[in-house]
């Protein structure tokens, strides 16, 4: 021992984990809409997601990418899919100010049960668009996007211009969506779009509900012979070509 001194050594990871779960147990969880997360700050922090009052995935965010934007973009993951009313899903997220080396992330789920209990972790649910290469995936059992493929029959807002060119309601598509829409551009990792598409005049019927599926159709009508539309699990896809994917289904071909 030695006069006037002593060591301590203080264990912040697993305080700071002890003490962030009392918080979230502690907390009610809010629906996961964009009103709810207008006040939400733009902060580094760890957030749960449940569905109907489970816990089902949880995820941290850094200063960059903060909390508003990484639950915004899980409430769009969540819009327009088959059997899942956004209604069912909430959240509850935590600023933290101060982040140590700890993996919170894992050991958030390893504390709640593991990838067993919150099942969205580890099932595709916070992928973002996988790549011309993964369209052929044949996607796992449990997977979220299998679990709950997308809509493309579910009414999308749709205003605007009812005749122009084909590029530009692809644009306007792409930008009404809640999920990936990709289709081919005039060169690999080119942002110019395929000449097919400059060149191709459309008119856009609007009668009745406008759905995903009813524009493309009717956009893919209108092009040169050769272009197909293929409705995947998580996204929809538009190429030059006739192709079979193993978890896809045809909307349209010209």
């Amino acid at each position: 021992m030695i006069p006037g001194y002593v060591d301590f050594e203080f264990d912040l990871p697993n305080a700071l984990l002890s003490h962030l779960i009392g918080v979230l147990d502690e907390m009610d969880p809010a629906l996961l809409d964009p009103e709810n997360l207008t006040s939400i700050p733009e902060a580094q922090g760890v957030y749960q997601l449940f569905l109907d009052g489970n816990l089902v995935y949880i995820g941290k965010t850094d200063a960059e990418a903060g909390l508003r934007k990484r639950l915004g973009r899980h409430a769009l993951k969540i819009m327009h899919r088959v059997g899942l009313d956004t209604a069912r899903v909430s959240f509850k997220a935590v600023r933290i100010y101060v982040f140590t080396a700890v993996d919170l992330e894992s050991q958030l789920i390893r504390h709640y049960g593991g990838l067993r209990q919150v099942s969205w972790n580890g099932s595709g649910f916070g992928s973002n668009d996988p790549g011309r290469e993964r369209d052929t995936t044949k996607f796992k059992e449990g997977h979220f996007d299998l679990t709950f493929p997308i809509d493309i029959d579910h009414p999308i807002r749709f205003a605007g211009r009812r005749n122009g060119h084909a590029a530009e309601f692809l644009s306007d598509l792409k930008t009404a969506l809640p999920y990936v829409f990709r289709f081919q551009t005039a060169a690999v990792r080119s942002r110019k779009p395929h000449p097919d598409f400059d060149a191709t005049l459309v008119e856009i019927n609007e009668l009745g509900p406008v759905t995903a599926r009813g524009i493309i159709e009717q956009i893919v009508r209108a092009l040169p012979r050769g272009w197909q539309a293929t409705k995947l699990p998580s996204h929809i896809i538009l190429y030059k070509e006739a192709r079979h994917y193993p978890a896809g289904d045809v909307i349209a071909t010209s």
